[in-house]
């Protein structure tokens, strides 16, 4: 066999396994409503490989700090996301065109026209086929030919059908994530934070438990959309100080915190239950995203609450009105409860570039809300906010 016959039946096989490659990869990355077992693929290496690489260019940015703390690092982290997933879409098609190019001159399938029989040739003729413009400058001259212009101009049609259904929903979904996100900040702060929550509650514990309950149905979307689309992961949310880890890891905080026991002044508890459904959801959500985005559990990170930050924590609590149980077997079964979470929200954080919520706030923390772009000061909005609390006649201006 003659080389230039071997190097067309490599292509041609070559371009099957490319289409197929692609196709595959394409109905697991889009249309698979379930987990994917597969360790590698297209879609994958983009994410993973080009998060790592685009991460490393963020690192030698030059650093600043705006308002609310996010620079121009932040800036180009966050644009990883869409960015990696319309280039994603793109190589789909570049695939599949090189694809059935490569089968075409494989074949030695004849055609009519001026261009020559080239590959340059049949790349553009697959291009115009696929995307259906059908210039008619150069066309399959026999009945195989014809047969594989009608597949990829179906297979065109098919997967910018496809496509324009998939953007969609996952910005969809990234905006239904972000808005549970964002009512945070009035709730728990920003950053959010377990003592923020609590303490915000003002020992409403039927409001708390309503709260816990709505973050384990917002835990079970974010397990579903994120494992179905893991590109997710990857968005960031619109304020520095928010993010979906953020708010995963503080659900979790709350729940650990409830589950060892905080009672009121009144010696009322915090109810558990509610806490355990939750607790058991959003470390669910933390374990799989990890498995998924290959990111093994640090189980030698930093400790986010060492003994005196968990005295500190006690002080803030007992400010509000709340007492955690202080005995030496409750601190033991706090500590073993964040140990079933921490060392995984700790790895999505390394991966990402987040930063995890610390547990009491800082002292003069101050709220998204509370400062805009004309007014930073946030004293002017809770003088505001406290003179109208004073003024009895307030609730009846006209």
């Amino acid at each position: 066999m003659a080389v230039d016959e071997i190097i067309r039946v490599v292509a041609l096989i070559a371009g099957l396994l490319l289409v197929v490659t692609v196709l595959g990869d394409a109905f697991a990355t889009i249309v698979l409503p379930r987990r994917v077992s597969q360790r590698f693929g297209p879609s994958r290496l983009l994410f993973l490989g080009g998060w790592r690489a685009w991460t490393w260019l963020a690192w030698h940015l030059r650093p600043t700090v705006g308002r609310e703390g996010v620079g121009r690092q932040g800036e180009f982290l966050g644009l990883f996301g869409p960015l990696a997933l319309l280039i994603l879409v793109g190589l789909w098609a570049t695939g599949l065109i090189t694809g059935f190019a490569l089968m075409e001159w494989g074949d030695r399938l004849p055609t009519h026209g001026a261009l020559d029989q080239n590959f340059g040739s049949m790349l553009y003729m697959s291009g115009t086929t696929f995307f259906t413009v059908g210039y008619g400058d150069l066309t399959p001259a026999s009945a195989i030919g014809r047969a594989a212009s009608v597949v990829e101009g179906g297979t065109g049609f098919a997967f910018l059908a496809v496509v324009i259904g998939y953007l969609p929903t996952i910005f969809s979904a990234a905006a239904r994530r972000e808005a549970a996100i964002t009512v945070l900040d009035a709730r728990a702060g920003s950053p959010p934070t377990a003592v923020g929550l609590l303490a915000r509650a003002d020992g409403d514990h039927d409001a708390l438990e309503a709260q816990l309950r709505d973050w384990e149905v917002w835990a079970a979307e974010l397990l579903e959309s994120h494992l179905s689309y893991p590109i997710l992961a990857f968005f960031r949310s619109q304020h520095a100080r928010q993010s979906w880890l953020a708010a995963l890891v503080v659900m979790l905080d709350v729940s650990a915190l409830a589950q060892v026991g905080i009672a009121d002044v009144d010696g009322r508890r915090l109810p558990t239950r509610q806490a355990r459904l939750t607790f058991a959801m959003a470390r669910h959500v933390a374990g799989d995203l990890c498995q998924i985005l290959n990111a093994p559990p640090c189980l030698h990170s930093d400790d986010r609450l060492p003994p005196e930050e968990l005295a500190r924590l006690r002080c803030w609590l007992e400010e509000h009105g709340l007492r955690l149980d202080a005995s030496e077997e409750a601190t033991r079964r706090l500590a073993a409860i964040r140990g079933l979470y921490e060392p995984y929200v700790a790895a999505l954080a390394a991966l990402l570039a987040l930063t995890l919520p610390p547990w009491i706030p800082e002292p003069d923390a101050d709220d998204d809300w509370q400062t805009t772009a004309w007014q930073q000061d946030p004293s002017d909005v809770v003088r505001a906010l406290a003179n109208r609390e004073n003024d009895p006649t307030a609730d009846n201006a006209r």
